[in-house]
């Protein structure tokens, strides 16, 4: 708990670089920058500069919630005949024809810094420019994660990098990344448009398949908007609207409204089940309808409707689940999220990601710059609504959360977990406002997911081994398709979340034990 400021997010060394720069007299806006600059040294497989990033921002003198969109666009030479004249059915998730989008990132910081910051780059990057270039104690998750794609496919210039000395750094042992050190030194000196023309550049010389051009680079944009939201129990839930996925959230909650809670336990197979068929029905809106905005329609009035919700809700039997497709299931995807409140209450929720675990496994030239592999969620079907296109943006599994309570910002919340994200929105969400958990406890407690992308229908139920073996079987005597998982598994997320309270007085944050966050206020 705290009263001044707080930060919460999947790296302790980055929560602290937060707080020190809102000790300095910066605003949450500025400690945003400076946390997401550290987790691209101390989480290079969760987040970079090569990827992209999403906002929901509350400025306490604007006294509303405000969208940043900083995710990048596929190249103007990308399309679906370029892949399938090299033979393939679909892009690859890794190498050079992992379809890599515009990274948005540095984009999104200059965006961010120049409407709402008090501090310049050069001062908010000064942590994460030390921490590469002197090094970084590696985590246990940064660990297993090089050990495990070391004996996999990544490019030379990635092995170069992560296995310094041959072999995959252990638990504890020192990472320096120095080349990152000095790509960081170009954004904090020239901003984007430096940072953009340098890796056109490294891209040009190093990278002949990748389809970015230095024009897509001057080109491209990150975008100002609004959120979307939806009422629940008296609580305003605010989300990141297309082409994120987060709209699955808030339909799954106008869903959940319909059903009294209050006298269910919290964690019985009967409120499991209605959780998880609400999220089932959301997600076949969320594959039916999520795309680039600019390339196709999307009802967002109607999908946030309570009317919508209410056919939905008539979908859900209590004794029986919905269908499971009969096939075999996968699960991958790495991302961090972290949340910022000062003293002003401004607030930041913000999310920012490579993908998959080290993105494309691409590191271009010597920048030290790891691209992400966001565009092989795109899909090679013409017909399809997420179909690739030049200048598209990809659906996007990145959600960032801000809930109100009486008018005021309450829960700053968000999570890595890939197409999982809006599930542990929702159990969080639900947590503390139907069973009043405060927001470690939330974040603590045994978790489900339905793993899955768009094209798919959902095969299992994944319950973490906490749950009681009567929720197991009360569940699959509901026919759920249930497997169980070892405890706080990393396919549950990694949620870190700030709870406002007492009139705004106290600041409580809470990070997941599933990963390496940490909440820090003063």
């Amino acid at each position: 708990m705290a009263s001044e400021g707080i930060v919460a997010s999947a790296h302790p060394l980055a929560s602290l670089a937060g707080i020190r720069v809102m000790q300095e007299g910066g605003n949450a806006f500025d400690a945003a920058i400076a946390v997401n600059a550290v987790l691209n040294v101390t989480q290079p497989h969760m987040c970079g500069i090569g990827g992209d990033i999403f906002y929901l921002l509350y400025s306490s003198d604007e006294g509303c919630v405000r969208f940043l969109n900083g995710s990048g666009r596929a190249a103007k030479r990308a399309n679906i005949e370029y892949f399938l004249q090299r033979g393939l059915k679909k892009i690859p998730s890794y190498g050079q024809l992992a379809c890599v989008t515009v990274p948005g990132c540095v984009s999104g910081w200059e965006a961010l810094n120049k409407k709402y910051g008090s501090k310049g780059l050069g001062e908010l990057l000064r942590f994460a420019i030390e921490y590469a270039q002197k090094g970084i104690p590696v985590s246990r998750n940064l660990a297993n994660t090089i050990t495990q794609i070391s004996k996999s496919e990544a490019s030379s210039s990635w092995f170069k990098v992560y296995t310094p000395n041959g072999r995959a750094p252990r638990e504890g042992d020192i990472l320096k990344q120095e080349a990152l050190s000095r790509s960081l030194r170009v954004v904090a000196e020239g901003g984007a448009e430096a940072f953009y023309a340098m890796l056109a550049e490294e891209i040009s010389e190093n990278e002949p398949e990748i389809l970015l051009t230095e024009e897509d680079f001057t080109t491209h944009t990150s975008d100002w908007g609004e959120p979307i939201s939806t009422e629940y129990r008296g609580y305003v839930v605010y989300e990141t609207p297309p082409n994120t996925q987060a709209i699955s959230t808030l339909i799954a909650l106008n869903v959940l409204e319909g059903f009294d809670l209050s006298g269910k336990a919290h964690h019985s197979a009967e409120t499991i089940h209605i959780l998880v068929e609400a999220v089932r029905l959301a997600y076949e809106d969320r594959a039916r309808y999520i795309a680039d905005p600019r390339f196709i329609e999307i009802p967002v009035d109607y999908l946030l409707s309570k009317k919508h919700a209410s056919d939905l809700r008539g979908r859900i039997s209590l004794n029986q689940a919905l269908p499971y497709a009969e096939e075999v299931w996968t699960n991958e995807g790495d991302t961090t999220y972290f949340a910022v409140v000062d003293k002003d209450r401004n607030c930041v929720s913000c999310v920012q990601s490579l993908y998959h675990p080290f993105g494309s496994r691409v590191v271009v030239g010597k920048s030290g710059v790891v691209l992400h592999n966001r565009g092989s969620y795109f899909t090679l079907d013409p017909k399809h609504h997420n179909r690739l296109e030049p200048g598209k943006r990809p659906f996007h599994t990145l959600c960032a959360s801000i809930t109100f309570k009486e008018e005021e910002p309450h829960i700053i919340l968000g999570s890595m977990g890939g197409d999982g994200q809006p599930q542990t929105h929702l159990q969080i969400l639900s947590s503390i406002i139907d069973y009043g958990l405060n927001i470690q406890e939330a974040i603590y407690k045994p978790r489900w997911v339905l793993p899955g992308t768009i094209y798919e229908k959902h095969k299992i139920l994944l319950l973490e081994g906490r749950f009681s073996s009567s929720v197991v079987d009360g569940l699959k005597a509901l026919e759920h398709k249930v497997s169980v998982i070892e405890p706080f598994s990393s396919m549950m997320g990694h949620a870190q979340g700030v709870v406002i309270s007492n009139g705004g007085k106290v600041i409580q944050g809470g990070a997941d034990p599933r990963g390496d966050g940490l909440a820090i206020g003063y």
